[in-house]
């Protein structure tokens, strides 16, 4: 029972056994966790942590693939760029290098 005081009766030395003194024992509380629960708690809190990055990367996964649905339906850029690419592959190929060259230019 940590905290908690204990009392005993025992005999007094060099005094007859019907002489009794008081004596009391003290347990010290612990004052600090031991290795063993700081390593748990650290574990608890890594893996709350990766929880909720997980979470938070899976929720913009889903919105990222929600606005590419969106901008594929008929009539949106990307669907209008997907046509134009499977029509003239290497015209598309050539525009895109050059946009990557004026992109590259200005930095």
């Amino acid at each position: 029972m940590p905290g908690r005081a204990l009392s005993g009766r025992q005999p007094s030395p060099g005094k007859r056994s019907s002489e009794l003194q008081n004596v009391k024992i003290e347990t010290p509380e612990p004052s600090q966790p031991g290795m063993a629960e700081r390593a748990i708690d650290t574990a608890t809190d890594v893996s709350r942590t990766l929880t909720e990055a997980s979470d938070a990367l899976q929720a913009a996964a889903n919105r990222l693939s929600d606005a590419i649905a969106a901008a594929r339906r008929p009539g949106m850029p990307l669907a209008t760029i997907s046509a134009i690419t499977r029509e003239a592959p290497l015209a598309s190929l050539f525009v895109a290098f050059l946009c990557g060259v004026a992109i590259a230019r200005r930095r």
